[in-house]
């Protein structure tokens, strides 16, 4: 017998009438990151066994994909959880800023405006993110709180004055398809206004989609200051 045309849509239906399975979808909607299994099951207070084949479901009906860790971390792969772009709604309206960011892009790019003009427009921002920080908040602790804020999930390697940043999640990869030079401009610039806001620190290089996956960012730090000398 032929399954009914709406077919897929019952199924996505029924797979979200388990409460279970709608507060998983409600956790990853609410998420500017894919979560680990575990990280999903820790939200919720489940095991991860009991998250673990609601999470196959979603994802065999259409609801979720499902991405390997990409730090290459020992051991099993680490599969991480987040809504399919074909997803229904179904009531979670999706946020218009994507579709007001890929409407400006597209007409920043017929309108002839070069990378630096984006980078510009980043180093502007940057600088007014770091502005809201207290004074004495280091550089780099800043830089991870804010790059993470935006979704890219940075990870770091620091020693006393130099320090990379890996951004493993690139929430405007989409764009970065279409556009590469223009959105990796704009995300450098962010960075290297932020940055250079902190007296004595700097962008040494910024990697960016174009040149490797993930991108990331080689930074010089100001050097720590002394500690105080104790009194003889």
């Amino acid at each position: 017998m032929e399954r009914p045309a709406d077919s897929p849509r019952l199924d996505v239906l029924k797979a979200l009438g388990d409460n279970t399975r709608y507060a998983i979808y409600l956790e990853l909607a609410r998420s500017p990151l894919p979560l680990a299994t575990a990280e999903v099951a820790d939200a919720l207070g489940l095991h991860v066994n009991t998250v673990r084949p609601h999470l196959e479901r979603m994802r065999d009906v259409g609801l979720l994909v499902v991405d390997t860790e990409t730090r290459g971390t020992v051991g099993r792969p680490q599969h991480r959880w987040s809504l399919s772009p074909d997803a229904p709604t179904l009531g979670l309206e999706p946020s218009p800023w994507p579709t007001l960011a890929r409407t400006l892009l597209d007409a920043a790019a017929h309108g002839g405006l070069a990378p630096e003009d984006l980078a510009d427009a980043g180093r502007r921002q940057g600088r007014a993110d770091a502005a809201q920080w207290p004074v004495g908040t280091g550089c780099l602790d800043g830089l991870v709180v804010e790059q993470a804020r935006l979704g890219f999930d940075p990870a770091t390697v620091e020693s006393d004055t130099r320090a990379t940043v890996a951004f493993a999640h690139c929430p405007f990869r989409d764009l970065a398809a279409e556009h590469p030079q223009l959105v990796c401009a704009l995300h450098g610039g962010m960075v290297e206004g932020f940055v250079t806001a902190f007296e004595g620190s700097a962008v040494e290089r910024f990697h960016a989609l174009v040149d490797r996956s993930p991108c990331q960012v080689d930074l010089v730090l100001a050097a720590p200051d002394p500690e105080p000398s104790t009194p003889g």
